[in-house]
């Protein structure tokens, strides 16, 4: 009992969660942490702590001696496309324009240890296919060498996005997805762990005291007033505890003899509304069109718009998009052009589907 309290503790970097589905996720995650060494693949929006958890469950396998290697993590999102090949897997001089030595590359250098892998989704499929190889034989070629490489490591991955919608859409490879989903994980944001804030607030301002050596509190007043702003529904929270951290940073280093104050919070929930609204305004139909077009249509094309754009996400091509838009009326035809359909009707707004793909 007193070990799994423990192993709780660190995957919850010792924050006091009242949320009961976070703590009843934390309970699992904490029996694969130690039970198993098979991939395990942490969901959810962006700012939910994918990151800080990998880093927890690394920590409490360490503890466990389940593992005796090192943590290597990279957001797959800032590996160059040209590089991305060389950084995982390594190379051999003289394999490319620049290859001045020998690079064993993150998966060598994550033997006996974790491996994780942020933003899975970043990675191009030639490189997915060169990850499967890897989980699965536990060995890979750098590049330009003849000569097989073995690493035995556990992966983590994290993505924000759905990897099935992004399989149906040819960017994410089925084979990869069935080998990581063994263990999936969904965390919460922190509009869905209202509860939670009072907690991590606390761990926000020791996170800070450490950072910058000055302790910050709250005045009652101003806390009582932070708090009910960030239970509201005003507050969406949407980059999730990435919001409370940069929340409390500010707070903190505008605090005055190293106290928050209700004028201090009056004027971070006046920034956190703009910041949140100028995100709200952000849509597909203002990502394509100027204002001055969007001004000039109808509002039942906008309204009618909108949505459809939305919805062409989940689709390869005009054609697939158009079988499933149209679905009714072309069943009562013979013949059907769905592509033919939708090009035209994005006609009427001066847009292609290069131009909706580009969006996504």
């Amino acid at each position: 009992q007193k070990q799994s309290i423990e192993a709780s503790s660190i995957l919850k970097s010792g924050i006091e969660t009242k949320n009961e589905a976070f703590n009843q996720l934390i309970d699992k995650i904490e029996k694969v942490a130690i039970y198993s060494n098979h991939p395990i693949l942490l969901m959810g929006p962006t700012g939910a702590g994918k990151s800080l958890l990998a880093k927890r469950i690394y920590q409490l396998k360490k503890s466990r001696h389940k593992i005796s290697g090192p943590l290597v993590q990279v957001n797959c999102a800032t590996i160059k496309s040209d590089t991305s090949t060389s950084t995982l897997f390594g190379h051999k001089k003289g394999s490319f324009t620049g290859a001045l030595s020998d690079r064993d590359g993150l998966i060598k250098a994550a033997h006996q240890g974790i491996l994780f892998l942020d933003e899975i989704s970043e990675l191009a499929l030639q490189e997915q296919a060169m990850l499967l190889h890897a989980l699965e034989e536990k060995t890979f070629y750098p590049l330009g060498s003849d000569q097989e490489v073995s690493s035995a490591f556990q992966i983590i991955v994290g993505s924000n996005l759905d990897l099935q919608k992004e399989v149906q859409k040819g960017r994410f490879r089925e084979d990869l997805l069935a080998r990581i989903n063994l263990w999936t994980f969904s965390l919460p944001g922190l509009a869905q762990r209202k509860e939670d804030i009072e907690a991590n607030i606390t761990f926000e301002l020791e996170k800070f005291a450490l950072a910058e050596n000055r302790r910050v509190t709250f005045n009652k007043e101003a806390l009582q007033l932070y708090l009910s702003f960030a239970h509201s529904k005003q507050a969406t929270w949407k980059a999730s505890f990435r919001d409370l951290n940069s929340s409390i940073i500010r707070m903190s280093t505008f605090a005055s003899n190293s106290r928050i104050s209700k004028e201090i919070v009056k004027d971070e929930i006046e920034l956190l509304l703009k910041q949140w609204k100028i995100k709200e305004k952000s849509s597909p139909l203002e990502n394509l069109l100027s204002q001055e077009l969007i001004e000039k249509m109808d509002l039942f094309d906008q309204l009618q718009l909108a949505p459809i754009l939305e919805s062409c996400k989940d689709y390869n091509s005009m054609s697939e998009a158009g079988k499933d838009l149209f679905s009714y009326s072309r069943s009562k035809k013979n013949t059907s052009n769905d592509s033919d359909r939708i090009r035209k009707y994005f006609k009427k707004f001066s847009l292609t589907w290069k131009d909706i793909q580009s969006l996504y």
